[in-house]
C-alpha cells in the first residue's frame, strides 16, 4: 500500500500533474473506458495556476475550434455536479465584451459573422440591451456589446475535486504527493516513470504540469516553451448597489480598459491585463526552475501596476469608486510565447504528450480533457486544433523570443482582434531564409514558423507598414498588381519556410505507400500526396519527389513540418521500417519563379532545356543555375507556368540575384504569399488548413484525382474513405460569388440562405480572395442537407 493505496506498476496512461487540465484528462480517460489511469500530482491538487484562478467561463472564443473545447468545457461543468455528487460552483449569469469605439464595433460584427454556423449562442446587443442586463454601467462610451448567455464563473478548487471524484468513480487512481523524480523511455516505446513510491511503466505519459512543465520535459532533453506571468486580480467587499440587485451581474469585459469584471457573492471582482512594459515574467523561473516546495504561494501584489485599468474600471462601473478593496491576488499563470496551449504528442519522443501553457487553464479544461480523451482511445485528434499542436515550435524557440512574445501576448489579451495579425516582438529569429536581407526593406513580412516571409511588396508611393483592419487595407492594391505581375510577366516568390525530409531506405517506397493516398511517383517525377487518419480525414497534404531510386523528398506546409515529422515518425516506429527520415528544412532555401515568362528567364541562366518537351509537368530535375547546383521542379501552385528551385541554403541569395539580373528585360519582379494565395483559388487550387484538414475528408475537399483506392497498398484510411464513398458525401467543397464593397470575407464565415444558417444548404467559408480577373470569393465549404 503507497499513500492509503494499492500501488500501480504498470498503466496505460500516467498523467503528471494534478490541475484542472490534467484531472480532467484523468476523467475522461477513465470514463471513456481506459483501464489503468494514473495521476501523480507532486503536492495537492489544485497546487499551481488552478487554486488562485478567477475561474472565468466563455463560450467566446476567436478561434474556430476553440470555441467547441470551451462549449465542450461549460456543457460538462454544468452536468458535473449532478454526475459527481460534488459541487462545482458554477454561476452563469451571461457575459458582455464591450465595444466602446468604431474599429471595436467592427471587431464583434467580424466575430459575429463567424458563429452561427456553431452551437454556441453569441448576439450582438445594443447599449440599451447592455444597460438592461448590467444596470451598474455608466453607458456614456459604450456602443455595442457582444453577449453569451451562459457564460460565467466556476469555482476552480471545487471544479477540480469533482472531476477527481468522477475519475475515481470511473476507476482512474490519484497518487499525491507523489513526485515525479525520472522519466525513462523503454525500447517498445513505454515509460518508466520513477517516483519516491515506486515505478510505473506507463503506455504513454501526460505531461500536465502548468508552470513546472520545463523542469519535467528537461528530464528528457525538451525545453518547452512556457514562462510564469504575474496576474493580479482584485476582490472587493460588499458592495450596496451589487447586494440590492435581484439576479447576478454578467461578466463583463471592457475591451479597451483591458480588464474583466464580475460579481463575487454581494461584491465585484476584477482582474487587468497590463501593457508588456509594466506586466511582470517570472523569468527566473526559466532560468533556474521553480523553487522547491512553491505550490499554493503567491507573489506580492502591486496595486500601482494596475492602477492605470483601476481608474478605467472605475469610470466604467462608478460604484467601484467607493468600494472596499479586501484582497488582491497576484499568482502565476503560464504563458506560451502565441499565448495558445500545447496540446497532443510531442514529435521527438514516442508516446510523450503534452497538455501545458494554459493561460486560461479553467475554461480549456474540461473541452482540452475530452479532446486529448477521444485523441489517445481513438488514435486520431477529434477535430483539428492545430494552432495548439506542441509541434508548432522548434529549437528557434529560444528563452529570449519567448520572454519577449510572453510580454507581447500579455499585453494583447484584449487588443483589437484582426484578421491577417502580426506580432512583431522577438523577431526575426534565427530561422531567416537567404533572400531576408535583400527583401526586408521591400516587403511587409509574415512570421511562419520561425521564418519571415514576404506577404506583399510596396513601391514608392504605396502606403507602406502593418495596418491591420477589418476593411480592404493597404494592401490590396498592391497584391492585385502583384497577381497581374504573375499572369502577364513573370515573378519571384520565397518559399524557403516550407517543411522538407528526405525519406530514404530499404522500406522508404513501402513506408510512403502506407503513409499516403496517392501512388509514390517515378524516379524524376513529383505528385500531390495526402496524409489521412484512420477515419479518413486529411491530415496532411505533401507534395513528393522521388529524387533517385528509393530516396524521396517530401515538401510539406511551414506550419505542419514537426506535426507531419511526428505522424511519419511514429508509423516508422510502430512499423519497424527500414527507413531513415531527415529534416532538411534549414538547409534548402526554396525560390518560386511563376508566370508566362518565367521560363525565357530561368532558360538565360542554364543549359538545360526548360522547354515543355524537355521539362514536363510534375517533374523534376538537377540543373545548373547562374553556375549553382540546385533542383529544379516543374509546378503550377499559382495556375501560372513555373518552377519551384530547392537551392543551398548557402546559394540562395546568389541565385535570387541571378534571376533577378536575367529578367529585367522580362519586366520580373518580387510576389508575396497573399498574391499566391489568391491566385491558386482562382485556379481552384485546394490548400491544406483552409479546404482541408483534420476535420475534412479528401472526397469532400474534392481531392478525388489523389486519392488512389484501388491501389494495392493498405494506406491509413483507405477502408474508411471507401465506406465514405459508398454511402455518399453529405457536404462538398464548392466555389461562391458575392458582392462586396470594402470588407472581405476571411475564412470561417457563416454562409446564409433565405435568412437561415440551416435552410436548404447550411455552411461555412473556408478561405477567400479577392481574384484579380472575376472579383470573386471562391473556395467556400458548403454544408448540404
Amino acid at each position: 500500500m503507497v499513500l492509503g493505496k494499492r500501488w500501480k506498476d504498470v498503466a496505460e496512461t500516467v498523467i503528471i500533474g494534478g490541475g484542472c487540465v490534467g484531472v480532467s484528462l484523468a476523467y475522461h480517460l477513465a470514463k471513456a473506458g481506459q483501464k489503468d489511469v494514473v495521476l501523480l500530482e507532486k503536492s495537492e491538487l489544485t497546487a499551481g495556476s488552478t487554486w488562485h484562478a478567477a475561474g472565468l467561463t466563455t463560450y467566446y472564443h476567436p478561434g474556430i475550434n476553440l470555441k467547441k473545447v470551451h462549449y465542450h468545457s461549460i456543457k460538462l461543468y454544468e452536468s458535473l455536479e449532478a454526475e459527481t455528487g460534488q459541487a462545482v460552483g458554477f454561476h452563469q449569469p451571461g457575459s458582455i465584451r464591450i465595444a466602446s469605439t468604431p474599429v471595436r464595433v467592427d471587431e464583434l460584427k467580424y466575430q459575429m459573422a463567424r458563429t452561427h454556423w456553431h452551437p454556441t449562442p453569441q448576439w450582438l446587443i445594443t447599449p440599451e440591451k447592455i444597460k438592461e442586463l448590467f444596470p451598474l454601467l455608466n453607458m456614456d462610451k459604450v456602443l455595442a456589446g457582444l453577449y453569451n448567455p451562459g457564460d460565467g464563473h466556476i469555482d476552480p478548487y471545487s471544479l477540480t475535486m469533482a472531476l477527481a471524484a468522477g475519475a475515481r468513480m470511473y476507476g482512474a487512481q490519484i497518487y499525491n504527493p507523489a513526485l515525479v523524480s525520472g522519466l525513462t523511455p523503454t525500447s517498445d516505446g513505454k515509460w518508466d516513470v520513477q517516483t519516491p513510491h515506486g515505478t510505473i511503466r506507463a503506455n504513454r505519459i501526460v505531461n500536465a504540469t502548468g508552470f513546472w512543465a520545463r523542469e519535467v520535459g528537461q528530464q528528457i532533453g525538451f525545453d518547452h516553451p512556457t514562462i510564469p506571468v504575474h496576474h493580479q486580480y482584485v476582490v472587493t467587499a460588499t458592495v450596496p448597489e451589487v447586494k440590492a440587485l435581484k439576479a447576478e451581474l454578467p461578466v463583463i469585459r471592457d475591451l479597451e480598459g483591458s480588464y474583466y469584471l464580475r460579481q463575487e457573492r454581494d461584491g465585484l471582482l476584477f482582474g487587468p491585463y497590463e501593457k508588456e512594459e509594466k506586466m511582470v515574467l517570472q523569468d527566473s523561473w526559466v532560468r533556474d526552475g521553480v523553487p522547491p516546495g512553491f505550490g499554493k504561494e503567491l507573489f506580492e501584489s502591486d496595486l500601482d501596476r494596475i492602477m492605470h485599468h483601476v481608474e478605467m474600471a472605475m469610470e466604467m462601473v462608478p460604484v467601484l469608486k467607493n468600494a472596499d478593496i479586501i484582497n488582491i491576488v497576484s499568482g502565476p499563470i503560464t504563458y506560451t510565447p502565441d499565448l495558445l496551449p500545447m496540446v497532443g504528442p510531442h514529435q521527438g519522443a514516442r508516446n510523450y504528450w503534452t497538455a501545458i501553457g494554459f493561460g486560461y487553464g479553467v475554461i480549456h479544461a474540461g473541452g482540452i480533457g475530452k479532446f486529448l480523451s477521444d485523441w489517445i482511445v481513438t488514435g486520431e485528434p477529434p477535430y483539428d486544433l492545430i494552432e495548439c499542436d506542441p509541434n508548432r515550435y522548434g529549437k528557434w524557440t529560444t528563452v529570449p523570443y519567448l520572454c519577449a512574445k510572453a510580454r507581447e501576448s500579455y499585453g494583447f489579451n484584449n487588443v483589437v482582434g484582426y484578421p491577417k495579425e502580426e506580432r512583431f516582438a522577438g523577431r526575426p529569429t534565427n530561422r531567416t531564409s537567404g533572400v531576408y536581407e535583400l527583401l526586408k526593406g521591400k516587403a511587409s513580412m509574415g512570421f511562419h514558423a520561425g521564418w519571415e516571409q514576404p506577404h506583399w511588396f510596396y513601391k514608392p508611393g504605396d502606403n507602406a507598414g502593418y495596418k491591420p483592419s477589418f476593411r480592404r487595407t493597404n494592401w490590396f492594391g498592391p497584391v492585385g498588381r502583384e497577381c497581374k505581375l504573375v499572369m502577364e510577366k513573370v515573378g519571384v516568390v520565397d518559399l524557403t519556410p516550407f517543411g522538407k525530409f528526405m525519406v530514404k531506405g530499404k522500406d522508404s517506397h513501402k513506408l510512403l505507400d502506407r503513409l499516403f493516398a496517392n501512388t509514390m511517383p517515378k524516379v524524376g517525377l513529383t505528385n500531390i500526396s495526402h496524409m489521412l487518419t484512420p477515419t479518413g480525414r486529411v491530415y496532411a497534404e505533401v507534395t513528393i519527389t522521388q529524387l533517385t531510386p528509393g530516396e524521396f523528398l517530401l515538401i510539406t506546409g511551414s506550419g505542419s513540418e514537426l506535426h507531419d515529422l511526428r505522424w511519419m515518425e511514429k508509423e516508422v516506429a510502430e512499423g519497424a521500417y527500414d527507413v531513415d527520415i531527415s529534416n532538411v528544412t534549414e538547409e534548402i532555401g526554396v525560390l518560386g519563379v511563376a508566370g508566362p515568362k518565367a521560363r525565357d528567364v530561368l532558360q538565360k541562366l542554364t543549359q538545360e532545356d526548360m522547354s515543355d518537351a524537355s521539362f514536363k509537368f510534375l517533374h523534376c530535375k538537377p540543373i545548373q543555375l547562374g553556375g549553382i547546383n540546385l533542383r529544379a521542379i516543374r509546378i503550377s501552385y499559382t495556375g501560372e507556368l513555373g518552377w519551384e528551385l530547392y537551392i543551398p541554403h548557402k546559394d540562395m541569395a546568389a541565385v535570387y540575384q541571378a534571376i533577378m539580373a536575367a529578367g529585367e528585360d522580362e519586366g520580373i519582379d518580387n510576389f508575396g504569399t497573399y498574391a499566391m494565395s489568391s491566385l491558386r483559388l482562382e485556379k481552384g487550387f485546394r490548400g491544406w488548413g483552409a479546404e482541408m484538414n483534420c476535420d475534412t475528408n479528401p472526397l469532400e475537399a474534392g481531392l478525388d484525382y489523389f486519392i488512389k483506392l484501388n491501389k494495392h497498398a493498405d494506406f491509413i484510411g483507405k477502408a474508411a474513405l471507401q465506406e465514405i464513398k459508398a454511402k455518399g458525401l453529405k457536404r462538398k467543397l464548392s466555389y461562391i460569388t458575392m458582392e462586396t464593397d470594402d470588407v472581405d470575407p476571411e475564412g470561417n464565415e457563416t454562409i446564409w440562405l433565405n435568412g437561415k444558417v440551416s435552410c436548404v444548404c447550411v455552411g461555412n467559408t473556408t478561405l477567400e480572395a479577392y481574384t484579380s480577373t472575376h472579383r470573386l470569393y471562391s473556395c467556400n465549404l458548403l454544408y448540404l442537407s
